[in-house]
């Protein structure tokens, strides 16, 4: 019928949307060669609609300068805090007799991992986990506050009343409170022990897990396998071997208390002297080859002076500068700590600041081996004038030492022992008693 609109055979309503957009379907994905769009190539129509996805982050993408801070100083509270943790446990095992040889060890094995050419940061062994050591005792304290408190309520209610209701009953509230911190601390070391295992217990998790046998099974094995990865008996064994080597490097200065406590006559005086002399160049070498000792691991390698005189000569400032801390600097200082005595109750607390001190003279001694280990033998005459100044130089440090550990002599609580119990090279602690 003329001026009738064609119908299609099967019509198909359209949504408005797809009306405004257009039917993808109507038209071919590409123009033929021969169209006006484009003759003679093939193109994308331009009538598609494409939908546009979000580029994923590139991980190489370089971190932004305000997360870089927040890491940075995320990473130094944790570095922090593991080495005053590790400060603060050598400070005790140095306070304790026979146990103090595992901190010497320890101390060695800084020194001789430096000087095997190991990184800074693997230079102290087992320092995350002595952050942990750290951790769990400062959580200890805290959860053990509440506890206290309630305890020292209730003596002083059992003063003003004694058997009363209210002493009775924060009596009750002080177990209770016991008893819910040791099952929170529990179940954070259950957990992994860092620090968001204390500051959150996930109670879901508890309800979910914290009643079954095998969750708690488990402990006295991680706790044993932790307790191996310290390496306790490899470090007081390099320690007993250490120290007894030292000792025998020591024999002036027991020659020197010999002579002091037979009286002032001149062939004491005469043999003190000579022991005195002999001591300084004890002391020239000694901090090294006990840092060579611990590299090598044998007790043959406290003794190989030549070698040692050899690595001097390749790194003779580096030597100087170790030996400046080592025997200056560092350990003077703490002479003052051993005027008066230290109740036993508080000994590992001086033992802090010792260990605080002779650990980074340590770290010092290892890093000058280290750098002389890497050079090669020495040519030239820069070289001969550099070992020549430092010579002299040294003798000036050891002359120091000297002069600070003859005066300790009358100063120091032990008296004459001083020469032979020298923090420098020996325990890091003040007094030879122990706890």
């Amino acid at each position: 019928m003329t001026g009738a609109t064609p119908v299609s055979p099967n019509p198909v309503s359209q949504p408005p949307v797809a009306t405004a957009i257009g039917n993808p379907f109507s038209r071919p994905l590409v123009s033929p060669p021969n169209s006006p769009d484009a003759p003679g190539e093939i193109s994308v129509a331009t009538e598609i609609p494409v939908a546009t996805l979000r580029t994923p982050k590139d991980p190489t993408e370089p971190i932004g300068i305000r997360r870089r801070v927040f890491r940075f100083i995320g990473w130094s509270i944790r570095g922090l805090f593991c080495i005053a943790s590790l400060i603060a446990l050598l400070a005790v095992l140095s306070a304790i007799p026979i146990f103090q040889l595992i901190a010497f060890g320890y101390l060695l094995d800084v020194a001789g991992r430096l000087t095997r050419g190991a990184k800074f940061r693997d230079s102290l062994p087992n320092l995350q986990r002595a952050g942990t050591i750290g951790l769990a005792a400062t959580a200890i304290f805290v959860a053990s506050l509440p506890t206290q408190l309630l305890v020292h309520w209730e003596s002083v209610a059992q003063l003003i009343d004694p058997g009363s209701l209210q002493a009775t009953l924060l009596r009750v509230l002080a177990f209770a409170c016991s008893f819910a911190a040791m099952g929170y601390l529990l179940w954070a070391w259950v957990r992994g022990g860092q620090l968001r295992h204390y500051l959150w217990p996930q109670p879901k998790r508890f309800l979910r897990e914290g009643w079954r046998p095998g969750t708690w099974s488990t402990i006295p094995d991680r706790l044993w396998d932790f307790t191996v990865a310290l390496e306790l008996p490899r470090l007081f064994w390099l320690g007993t071997r250490g120290a007894v080597a030292t000792l025998i490097w020591l024999v002036p200065g027991m020659i020197i208390i010999a002579m002091n406590r037979n009286g002032e006559t001149p062939v004491a005086g005469l043999i003190g002297g000579l022991a005195l002399i002999a001591m300084g160049g004890v002391l020239l070498y000694l901090p090294m080859l006990q840092a060579h000792f611990a590299a090598e691991n044998r007790l043959g390698a406290m003794f190989e002076l030549r070698r040692i005189r050899q690595d001097f000569r390749r790194a003779p400032w580096a030597w100087l500068l170790a030996m400046i801390f080592g025997l200056v600097i560092l350990p003077i200082p703490l002479y003052l700590l051993k005027i008066e005595a230290t109740p036993r109750e508080v000994l590992w607390l001086p033992c802090v600041v010792f260990v605080g001190f002779i650990l980074p003279a340590r770290v010092g001694e290892g890093l000058a081996l280290r750098r002389a280990r890497r050079r090669p033998d020495p040519s030239g005459l820069w070289a001969g004038i550099s070992i020549w100044s430092v010579r002299v130089l040294m003798l000036a440090v050891v002359g120091t030492y000297l002069i600070f550990l003859t005066v300790s002599q009358f100063t120091s609580w032990d008296g004459l022992p001083t020469w032979v119990e020298q923090h420098a090279i020996l325990f890091p602690r003040p007094f030879i008693g122990g706890v």
